[in-house]
């Protein structure tokens, strides 16, 4: 099992920066692939970003490429993610998710069905 806890949310103005965290307990995820995904009131959740075991290999959904950064500490069982540039549209509540099936994968997964673990979520919300 895997306990996913996110931290680092909050209210923030436009065109300002926040940094989230995904801290793992339960087993190590080191060897799983990591994502973020947010949800927006009356919208559907959305991939964000997601990252290899290894951390060599991201990918990030086309709304926040350019602006926000995945990264780990595999050390730390925890991962990150670094928002810039913040925008309205970017609010809503960010999930923490482990792709365990991914262990040691290349490939990074981009869709909600193949992470089986997941956090309570951290609401970001983006003033104008």
């Amino acid at each position: 099992q895997v306990h996913l806890v996110e931290s680092g949310g909050g209210l923030v103005q436009a065109g300002g920066s926040l940094r989230l965290s995904c801290a793992a307990s339960g087993r190590t995820i080191s060897d799983s692939a990591m994502g973020w995904f947010r949800q927006a009131p009356g919208k559907e959740r959305e991939f964000v970003t997601g990252i290899t075991w290894s951390g060599d290999s991201t990918d990030y959904g086309d709304p926040v490429k350019g602006r926000f950064t995945i990264s780990r500490d595999n050390g730390k069982n925890t991962v990150y993610l670094q928002m810039n540039e913040l925008k309205p549209e970017d609010t809503g509540v960010y999930y923490c998710a482990a792709a365990t099936a991914f262990r040691g994968s290349y490939i990074t997964p981009t869709r909600g069905y193949e992470y089986d673990y997941w956090g309570q979520g951290t609401q970001v919300t983006v003033s104008s």
